[in-house]
């Protein structure tokens, strides 16, 4: 969510009282209002209107002093009484509190709005709402730190979870952005929170091939292949690794949105399609070239890509021997085993297998983001 969308979300959630109004009873109550009660409040509304709440005020409690009050006295002497406080903001009284609260937030006195926490827990209105609003104060005023040290008091809401994790961000926290982004892809997956944490995976350092391969291949899934380069991208690693299909799928998804229209587009679509052709074709001699190998690299080419066509119960066997077979990238052999299960549709195999990738610490975040994406 972008600091501007975040800021009118939580301003929408500013309490009642930050807008003012004049009070008008019923006629039936206006009815039950003694003359010396309601002529003293009439007064005390004028005054309080030309802002000289002291006297607006004074006349309040001589209202409240008159002997012999109706019912309907009461509720409008109370009603005048947080009328006067919220135009005032006094903080003496709740509804003044919280006026002033919500009025120093929109006048973006940051500052104020930060202090007024203690004055509102007094009264008992220090609610989820206005610790939201305090924790965007900490992050507009630019107290980064102080807005990561606030947010982490306020539960893991949707909210909370988007300013902890634009604050992580500006704080240069990727541990704490990662966790806050992670949680809220898990949940509803919104692309624009799968955008912010597929970008904070890219600058991880030291990504391989098949790191980076992943990650755009979860970009697609959670629609975040959206330009000529993003195509162009997934689909050139796809054929550098052996998964010819799979660029052949990315490049004709994009000329099916007019994103790719040009010769470069044309030429790479052919190759997948010569090459995704040669694979099915000479499959089970892959295979068996790939065992008369010392190790399982070839074989675990051949296992991915069956697992990116979708065909996992194929690919399944091929990677598991793969795998015995051994590599040099264990990590990666893991992550493909944990991609055939998911194409297999065994979910449960697929987070397990995801979650046995521990290192390096790159191999694991591209891992977790599988995790991720296997629970939706």
């Amino acid at each position: 969510m972008t600091t501007s969308k975040m800021r009118a979300a939580l301003t929408a959630i500013l309490l009642g009282t930050a807008t003012m109004t004049a009070l008008v009873l019923p006629a039936h109550a206006q009815a039950q209002v003694s003359a010396r009660v309601g002529a003293a409040l009439k007064e005390a509304q004028a005054l309080a209107t030309a802002g000289n709440y002291k006297a607006a005020m004074a006349k309040i409690n001589e209202a409240d002093g008159a002997p012999g009050k109706t019912p309907a006295d009461n509720t409008i002497i109370n009603q005048m009484r947080n009328f006067v406080a919220v135009k005032s903001g006094d903080t003496s009284t709740a509804a003044g509190a919280k006026a002033k609260f919500a009025m120093d937030y929109n006048a973006r006195k940051w500052k104020d709005v930060i202090g007024a926490a203690d004055t509102l827990r007094k009264h008992g209105a220090l609610g989820a709402q206005e610790q939201l609003l305090i924790a965007q104060a900490y992050y507009s005023s630019g107290d980064f730190a102080g807005c990561s040290r606030y947010v982490k008091t306020l539960g893991n809401g949707d909210t909370a979870l988007e300013l902890a994790a634009r604050c992580a961000y500006e704080n240069g926290d990727e541990v704490t952005q990662r966790q806050a982004l992670e949680t809220l892809v898990s949940r509803g997956g919104k692309p624009e929170h799968w955008k912010s944490l597929l970008r904070l995976a890219e600058r991880t350092r030291g990504l391989s091939d098949a790191n980076t391969l992943d990650i755009n291949r979860i970009r697609m899934l959670t629609g975040n292949i959206v330009t000529k380069d993003d195509y162009l991208l997934l689909a050139q690693l796809a054929v550098q690794l052996g998964n010819a299909a799979e660029a052949q799928s990315v490049t004709e998804k994009g000329i099916a949105a007019k994103v790719l229209n040009d010769e470069r587009s044309t030429r790479l679509l052919n190759l997948a399609k010569t090459q995704a052709a040669a694979n099915a074709a000479n499959l089970q001699k892959n295979i068996a070239a790939g065992r008369a190998q010392g190790s399982g690299e070839a074989l675990l080419r051949v296992g991915s890509d069956l697992a990116s066509q979708g065909k996992g119960k194929e690919a399944l066997p091929i990677v598991q021997e793969a795998i015995k077979k051994g590599l040099k990238d264990q990590a990666n052999g893991q992550i493909t085993l944990g991609r055939a299960y998911l194409a297999a549709g065994q979910k449960a195999d697929a987070q397990k297998t995801f979650s046995s990738v521990k290192a390096p610490p790159k191999d694991q975040m591209v891992a977790n983001l599988w995790t991720v994406v296997s629970r939706r």
